[in-house]
């Protein structure tokens, strides 16, 4: 069993409680154990480094410390999450003066940045650790009937001075996991663009005018759902989809899940047993 220390992050404790629930119903049948760090704190989205940038390294110094308080790898399942994380994890490694500084306030917790942690997305556990032909081999029902539409989303690839994982331009890793679970594909080229999400607050219009084009191209390609690593992504893409798509004169619905859910589906777990019905966007018919 190979263990990881799980960070859980916000919206996963609130809007998408789901994402959880599925990796917890088939961690153990691909063979991981997902530790969930109860102590670890937001990680500051894509604002904090802007705002404070010793903050910044501070929580998150704190975050990857106690994953390697437990000697694990950091693993997360939103994308933002990741970027900012590693983030803060490539400006400690670099910066001797900033590890001795967030370390001298850690230390009053008991926990210290050795930089020891790889910080990783669940996506690239499942490919790298679990591999696709153990996961291929697990697969109780295929995906073979749908045609998917895979959103990658924007801090899973860029910067990619940072992720480094998949070409940003041409990501294949959401499409190769797909295929691993008997599911099709299809090729559009909103795959590797934005959501909207951070933008949703302060320019409403423009961030639901670019959710409508990702959904409009997955919707005239005839896929019959969504797929993305990130539950910022989900948010948008069900939670707002109606809003967006009757704001840019669009009919119809397409469904969006996370990619923890398609796995669960796949290994033969129930609607409501990953808690699917808690999506705003249940069926594209």
């Amino acid at each position: 069993m190979k263990r990881y220390a799980y960070y859980q992050s916000c919206i996963n404790e609130s809007m998408t409680k789901e994402v959880d629930r599925s990796i917890q119903l088939w961690q153990h049948d691909l063979g991981i154990e997902m530790v969930k760090l109860h102590e670890s704190t937001c990680c500051g989205g894509s604002n904090l480094d802007y705002v404070s940038p010793k903050h910044f390294a501070l929580v998150n110094a704190r975050n990857i410390a106690a994953a390697e308080k437990l000697g694990l790898d950091l693993v997360v399942s939103c994308n933002t999450c990741l970027m900012t994380i590693r983030s803060a994890k490539k400006k400690l490694d670099e910066s001797k003066e900033l590890r001795d500084e967030v370390n001298e306030l850690l230390k009053k917790e008991g926990l210290e940045y050795r930089g020891t942690s790889e910080v990783r997305h669940l996506l690239w556990v499942l490919i790298d650790d679990v591999g696709l032909g153990a996961i291929r081999a697990k697969v109780k029902t295929p995906l073979g009937r749908l045609r998917i539409a895979p959103f990658y989303g924007c801090h899973i690839l860029r910067p990619s001075t940072v992720l480094g994982k998949d070409n940003p331009l041409e990501p294949t890793s959401l499409d190769q996991l797909l295929d691993a679970l008997g599911g099709s594909t299809i090729a559009y080229e909103h795959k590797n663009r934005c959501c909207g999400f951070h933008t949703l607050l302060v320019a409403e219009e423009e961030s639901l005018n670019v959710a409508a084009e990702a959904l409009k191209e997955a919707m005239d390609e005839k896929a019959d759902c969504i797929v993305t690593p990130c539950p910022l992504c989900h948010t948008v893409l069900d939670g707002y989809q109606s809003k967006a798509l009757k704001k840019n004169g669009l009919r119809g619905s397409i469904p969006v899940f996370h990619l923890s859910e398609i796995v669960g589906l796949a290994l033969g777990y129930s609607d409501r047993q990953l808690g699917i019905k808690r999506h705003i966007v249940t069926s594209n018919k």
